[in-house]
């Protein structure tokens, strides 16, 4: 029996795949981009033109357009601790108990902030949103794919700052290169030494051997991994090391990662015994929450309410929180 709107909205969730930069509300916007002196469309219509993804986007890079638009307000100490807190807000209304919220400091340097500087403001604005909202949350630090592996390090580095906080795991982001986990090996290795958790977009708009290769160079977790669905013979071994998988049903159509409903593996993933997990990816570009995303796998595939709680169930298991957010959450989950 397909589980119920009212039903979603009150179930517990955890949400493991959240961009920052693609997840501030329209009114925090207004208020950010008034902060960095940027002229912004009057009506709300127009403005949503500019921070939502087109719906004829033709690739991943068309639907990364928005982030270009809202990068310069988010330059500031100020900016992104309220960017942060929003996020927070936000998740209260779909009831998220807990969730990570990944970034990518270098591209918040532009106004002189150090990559300390920026991570730090972020962590403040979870902490705020934590004690506001009753959301616990952690930060995931991102290295873009498209910069070098010197500055990918810098980022990797910041997890010795003992004065950081809410720092839960690292992953690589941007436009996806067939063969990428090789190509940062230093960095996946270095990760590695560390023991910092790891999750590792891969197979979004890329090859399965990229998600295959980001297993064996040490992620617990993929962001988006669609491309399984050409390697099926592939999917008992993720299950024995129960690799859990982050999945984004209406960023995966408009990336253009899934053509239609019938190549999309979700289903199959799961009946298989996979890990999957339910997410926005990006709030405001994809203009969706995350009882939205509930909702449309409910149509799709008419998944009850305990098969629901299982995928939640996933996401705690597969979460990078601390062992004191875990032993508060493990009865909800």
């Amino acid at each position: 029996m397909r589980t119920s709107r009212a039903t979603i909205e009150e179930l517990p969730k955890i949400e493991l795949h959240c961009h920052l930069d693609g997840s501030i509300s329209m009114k925090m916007i207004r208020q950010l981009a008034q902060r960095a002196g940027i002229a912004l469309p009057v009506s709300d219509d127009d403005l949503r033109l500019k921070i939502t993804a087109p719906q004829d986007a033709e690739s991943l890079l068309d639907y990364l357009a928005p982030f270009d638009f809202v990068l310069p307000m988010l330059q500031t100490e100020t900016a992104l601790e309220l960017a942060a807190y929003d996020i927070l807000e936000q998740a209260q209304k779909d009831n998220i108990r807990y969730m990570e919220i990944r970034f990518a400091p270098t591209l918040h340097t532009a106004g002189g902030l150090t990559l300390s500087q920026v991570v730090a403001a972020v962590t403040r604005g979870l902490a705020a949103g934590e004690r506001d909202f009753q959301v616990k949350a952690n930060a995931l630090l991102c290295g873009m794919r498209h910069e070098s592996i010197d500055s990918v390090l810098t980022v990797v580095n910041l997890f010795a700052d003992g004065d950081l906080t809410h720092l839960a795991g690292f992953d690589l982001a941007g436009a996806e290169v067939d063969g990428f986990p090789k190509h940062f090996a230093p960095v996946l290795e270095k990760v590695k030494e560390n023991q910092i958790p790891l999750t590792l977009h891969a197979g979004e708009c890329g090859c399965a051997q990229n998600v295959l290769g980001a297993i064996k160079a040490g992620a617990s977790r993929i962001g988006h991994g669609v491309a399984l669905k050409d390697v099926p013979e592939s999917w008992q071994e993720i299950v024995a090391d129960q690799i859990t998988i982050e999945m984004a049903p209406t960023s995966n159509f408009q990336t253009k990662a899934i053509d239609t409903l019938a190549n999309y593996p979700f289903k199959k993933l799961l009946d298989a015994g996979v890990r999957v997990t339910i997410n926005t990816d990006n709030r405001t570009v994809s203009d969706t929450t995350l009882n939205d995303e509930y909702e449309k796998i409910a149509s799709w595939y008419d998944l009850s309410e305990a098969e629901f709680r299982q995928i939640g169930r996933h996401a705690f298991e597969a979460s990078f929180m601390s062992p004191e957010q875990r032993e508060i959450l493990e009865k909800e989950f």
